[in-house]
């Protein structure tokens, strides 16, 4: 059974554009789903958009919209009344790399409204249909970074604790209803964002970089038969080590010693 076969007809995917998310939109329309796109940036999204309506027999709608807006969640609710979404990604989400003092108030708050506050208002009006239907997906983006503090990205680690956390205890709450919910929690990725910043290797054993394509393909397989996973055997790994077999101050000191190393910071 393929996705569409299991949760219905269309697809909606937050922060489409490129990377992760424009992977998500391919394996979704090979998979026959129609797709409704949102991204910040027009040109790259028509560009996707264009490629996807002539590789794939789909319908594709675009949404230009900045998701660190405070109401965005229902304003895209509000364009899109009339189609069912069967699946919701949410993917996009905001970086700072360095100190934290660095940011001002504003930065931390559209990081805040991008990273936690939309995607859970989104959760919310885009689940409670699949609820009631008894069917759906929900599949939320989250990070390594998460799983203890960051230094230098301490914010956006916090804000992925947040979608782990959340997607897991919907993942409790929803599962007897019908609707999957999952935690995608990637390492480093080869973005156009992630290539853009630079980072330089911070040390031989560290996991490889994965392309957008291999974190997709093993989110979509796992989804529907766990809370949260997360992307990359060698990322695995070192979670495992650093989780179960280190101290957490240790796991802390390693996070931080590799993105100064790995930012030049």
């Amino acid at each position: 059974m393929n996705l569409k076969q299991k949760y219905g007809q269309r697809a909606l995917v937050a922060g489409a554009s490129e990377g992760i998310g424009a992977a998500f939109s391919h394996h979704l329309a090979a998979e026959g789903m129609d797709l409704v796109l949102i991204s910040r940036g027009r040109e790259k999204l028509d560009l996707l958009a264009a490629s996807l309506r002539n590789t794939y027999p789909v319908e594709v709608d675009c949404i230009y919209a900045d998701l660190s807006e405070r109401d965005v969640a229902i304003k895209i609710k509000e364009q899109v009344k009339e189609l069912d979404i069967d699946l919701l990604v949410y993917n996009a989400a905001l970086s700072f790399i360095g100190a934290f003092e660095k940011n001002s108030i504003e930065e931390q708050e559209q990081l805040a409204q991008t990273n936690m506050i939309t995607p859970m208002n989104m959760m919310k009006l885009f689940g409670e249909p699949m609820l009631k239907k008894g069917k759906g997906a929900v599949i939320l983006m989250a990070s390594l970074a998460g799983f203890q503090g960051s230094g230098f990205l301490s914010a956006y680690g916090a804000s992925k604790a947040f979608n782990r956390v959340l997607a897991e205890g919907l993942w409790y709450e929803w599962k007897s209803r019908g609707v999957d919910v999952i935690a995608c929690c990637a390492g480093a990725t080869s973005t156009p964002n992630f290539i853009d910043t630079k980072p330089e290797k911070a040390s031989p054993f560290a996991p490889k970089v994965q392309a957008p394509e291999e974190v997709v393909s093993e989110c979509l397989k796992v989804l529907g038969k766990k809370p949260s996973f997360i992307s990359g055997r060698g990322n695995r790994i070192a979670s495992f080590f650093m989780q179960k077999i280190m101290p957490r101050k240790m796991a802390i000191m390693i996070m931080g010693d590799t993105t100064r190393k790995m930012y030049r910071i």
